[in-house]
């Protein structure tokens, strides 16, 4: 028997298939992939598991997506950073409304779940290197956590839902919060600091260990929930923007990459979080 290599990366869709604004990966519970802006801004592109590529779906004018999750009831979500709202698509009619419009928000950027549906959304200000950070409950309407922060990015729910992962691209901190069944936060603290490179999109594994795209670097870390680096895996690309779980068994880790305007792929060893919400669990 042949032993499966992983934490190796290896090129997964046609580069250029996407345009360099590719984020958002998530997997819905046939093992398709979406991300936004494939062929063009404004779309949502699917993958299937063999990696054949299409448009899932067209934003109105104007809109733009970014970080892409599914609820419960197996509903995407999509973050419009243009349009200050998060979009809700029915997927099996594939229709679109719009489930959040929050006009204080600088952008929606990615978005991070509860198994209850409370989302959290990070709301970064790049211009000004500073951030936001948003509950949104079950019925759509908007709490803001925290502002005067840096520039809030990838966000991550653990997987006994005890704690809250934000990121901060330009000061290269990822904090911890102390988080309650009810979404509020509390007891923040610094889990890892990086003297160089930036902080994109992040998930955990159902260990609680995170994975981390490095952008600008082209890597993607495995850090533990003590804060330490466990793994780092190099890329083909770059401008890695993000990552998703997903694979027959949850453990292919999926990789946006901005500057190829594709997705890589490689394997861990272990399945991520998401696999058991959102609609992701398999009979």
């Amino acid at each position: 028997m042949v032993k499966e290599s992983r934490f190796v990366s290896e090129v997964w869709t046609e580069r250029g298939g996407f345009t360099e604004g590719i984020e958002g990966p998530a997997c819905d519970k046939e093992g398709n992939v979406y991300a936004v802006n494939y062929e063009r801004e404004g779309t949502i592109g699917r993958v299937t598991p063999e990696g054949e590529c299409s448009v899932f779906l067209e934003l109105p004018p104007g809109s733009i997506g970014n970080g892409i999750r599914f609820d419960s009831r197996g509903n995407m979500l999509i973050a419009d950073y243009v349009g200050h709202r998060i979009w809700r698509v029915h997927m099996e009619n594939v229709e679109l409304k719009v489930w959040v419009h929050e006009p204080r928000m600088n952008q929606p950027n990615d978005i991070a779940i509860m198994a209850n549906d409370t989302v959290f959304a990070s709301d970064p200000n790049w211009a000004e290197s500073t951030g936001q950070l948003w509950k949104i409950n079950p019925d759509g309407s908007t709490v803001l956590l925290e502002t005067g922060m840096g520039t809030t990015n990838g966000l991550e729910v653990s997987p006994d839902e005890r704690t809250l992962y934000v990121n901060e691209s330009v000061q290269r901190i990822i904090w911890a919060y102390d988080l309650t069944a009810e979404g509020k936060i509390h007891s923040k603290r610094k889990l890892i600091k990086f003297p160089d490179y930036g902080l994109d999109g992040m998930r955990c594994d159902i260990h609680g260990n995170l994975y981390v795209a490095r952008f600008g670097k082209g890597t993607v870390i495995k850090v533990s929930p003590d804060g330490e680096v466990l793994q780092e895996v190099q890329l083909h690309g770059t401008n890695c923007t993000n990552v998703t779980f997903g694979g027959e068994d949850g453990c292919t880790l999926y990789v946006t990459v901005a500057d190829q305007g594709n997705i890589e792929q490689f394997r861990t060893d272990a399945p991520g979080r998401c696999r058991k919400l959102c609609g992701m669990v398999r009979s």
